[in-house]
């Protein structure tokens, strides 16, 4: 099985954690937190949290939230982050590998990734461990790019959304990563999730169809 390291993504902490709070991005967060539902009385455990962007939208509503990242500093970044904003009681991150999750066998109630899998060799073994650590009736949520994401179509929404500067950088490099890694389509996900078990599977396309917002409840 092929893994990634950790290191690699130490010196890009600024980097995603500035991805992470682009208009762009933080939309689709709040699309994604909306689409799966209330977090009131929830344990989250977000797949590749990087900066731990995404769990503060819901700390406060949510029972527990955990993050896992392969990276030290992400992790502590996240910590500091929280601890910023008083969560850190409400909040655990753990430097971890997706493809072996340091977690027992359904133990969360939401189990989200954005921005992650498409970069691992075999993101089949990450969605697998994702799925064993969640409950029974729970939910499984993640962003990734789709089939038509790609540096043409990437600069062809910036030019007509006027997305420039720092942003523009983030989504281009988002495409321009995507294409050598993994990207998905809407019946490849719910192909996916469907022989695992799920009861409901929704897909939301967002960006023009460059992104996909994929919500399953078991």
């Amino acid at each position: 099985m092929r893994k990634m390291e950790g290191e690699e993504f130490d010196q890009l902490v600024r980097f995603f954690d500035g991805m992470a709070t682009t208009t762009w991005l933080s939309s689709i967060h709040d699309k994604l937190k909306e689409t799966i539902g209330s977090w009131e009385g929830k344990t989250v455990l977000d797949v590749g949290c990087g900066t731990g962007r995404f769990l503060l939208k819901g700390v406060n509503e949510a029972k527990h939230v955990t993050g896992i990242d392969l990276s030290e500093e992400m992790v502590k970044v996240s910590e500091q982050l929280f601890s910023l904003h008083d969560t850190q009681k409400k909040s655990s991150f753990v430097v971890a590998d997706a493809y072996q999750l340091p977690f027992g066998d359904h133990e969360f109630d939401i189990t989200v990734s954005t921005c992650v899998l498409f970069l691992l060799p075999e993101p089949e073994v990450a969605m697998d461990e994702m799925i064993r650590v969640t409950k029974k009736d729970g939910v499984i949520a993640m962003l990734n790019p789709s089939m038509k994401m790609s540096q043409e179509e990437a600069k062809r929404y910036c030019e007509e959304q006027e997305i420039t500067g720092f942003e523009q950088k983030t989504l281009l490099q988002w495409s321009t990563i995507s294409t050598s890694r993994h990207r998905y389509s809407t019946d490849e996900l719910s192909s996916y999730f469907t022989q695992k078990g799920a009861r409901e599977i929704k897909n939301i396309e967002l960006l023009d169809s460059l992104a996909i917002i994929t919500v399953a409840k078991f």
